[in-house]
């Protein structure tokens, strides 16, 4: 037997029935050959991890842009607490750990420069210049990297299972496996807690201001408030064939969540640095729409294994310009963003020579 084949073997007899079993997974859109020494899920964890999206969501805004402390969260560091967390709850209900850890470290890998601020202005691009029934999206546009843009649009080729889980971690459709739906709700536990811990830090406000009734059920502290919901979800989802949190709990999380909203997300400074990159994304798009010369040339379009034997990339039909416009803004992170609309828009300065 393989290394690979024990692996498997081993998760037969120890993972729960509920669990999706590496063996049984339903495969990849392209068939390769099986590693003799990790499962499909190992492997599409490796993946990403060793993909450039995976490395980029460092320099990419969580909630706070550019901030001058060191311990404020970005894009990757939220992707590992989730990571964690996930992991915490797939071990203790024995599903696929391997599985749920590729799930939760790919299910940010299409977000946008400057947080939900950049994906509200990509959706709002999309359907002003292609129609309502257009939007962006950024779990669809994870799914896009996974398939289409990533490896110079060759593809990581992952499993269904890994795709399905980043695809429904939010929106209304719920991932097909417990895996997925472990991700899904442990996505929501890290960014309310982590929100909460930054915007302290920042300043914003301070655990008094915070709902008590809330805190006496979840916890008065980063760490017992995660450890609260996490053992309330192992309590009530062990040997079930779905992922429960108590009505008591999730109630209060989502009371956290609504506290955020008022006191953080929709904050009139916050807001006002979101109008501010919205700008900055706006005009490069114009830019780029109006010279797509310079967007091939900028994307490296022609090296895309889908494109670098187009004839005439100038007569695209306008839905294909416009998404891969949207693409190549989406895959920036904060800095190259603002350093592209430096180049751009801001003129050099320069000075007489005597």
């Amino acid at each position: 037997m393989t290394i690979r084949e024990i692996f498997e073997k081993n998760e037969k007899k120890i993972l729960s029935r509920y669990a999706k079993l590496s063996s049984e997974s339903k495969g990849r859109e392209t068939k390769e050959q099986d590693c003799d020494v990790r499962t499909c899920f190992q492997r599409d964890r490796d993946r990403i991890i060793h993909c450039k999206s995976f490395r980029r969501l460092k320099y990419k805004t969580q909630v706070f842009f550019n901030p001058e402390g060191d311990h404020y969260r970005d894009r990757l560091t939220h992707t590992l607490e989730v990571s964690q967390i996930s992991r915490s709850i797939s071990k203790a209900l024995f599903l696929n750990e391997e599985l749920t850890e590729a799930i939760a470290l790919g299910h940010d890998l299409g977000h946008t420069p400057f947080g939900h601020a950049g994906e509200n202005i990509l959706d709002f691009i999309m359907k002003e210049h292609l129609g309502k029934d257009f939007c962006f999206l950024h779990n669809e546009q994870s799914v896009r990297v996974i398939k289409e843009i990533e490896k110079n649009g060759e593809g990581l080729n992952l499993t269904f299972e890994v795709i399905d889980g980043i695809k429904n971690h939010t929106g209304p459709n719920l991932p097909e496996t417990l895996e997925g739906k472990v991700v899904r709700i442990a996505d929501k536990i890290a960014y309310i807690n982590h929100d909460i811990d930054d915007a302290a830090r920042a300043g914003l406000f301070s655990n008094e201001d915070i709902p008590q009734k809330d805190l006496k059920i979840l916890g008065f502290t980063h760490r017992n408030r995660i450890n609260t919901i996490v053992m309330n979800i192992i309590r009530n989802s062990t040997e079930k064939n779905d992922i429960i949190i108590s009505k008591k709990v999730n109630d209060s999380l989502y009371s956290l969540r609504e506290f955020l909203f008022e006191n953080l997300y929709l904050r009139k400074h916050v807001k006002l640095e979101e109008r501010k990159t919205e700008k900055i994304l706006t005009e490069l798009f114009g830019f780029y729409f109006n010279d797509f010369d310079t967007f091939i040339n900028d994307s490296n379009l022609k090296n895309n294994i889908n494109y670098k034997n187009a004839v005439d990339l100038h007569n695209l039909k306008l839905d294909r310009k416009v998404t891969l416009i949207c693409d190549y803004i989406a895959s920036m992170t904060d800095r190259f963003a603002l350093n592209k609309f430096t180049e751009l828009f801001i003129p050099e300065r320069w000075e007489i020579v005597k």
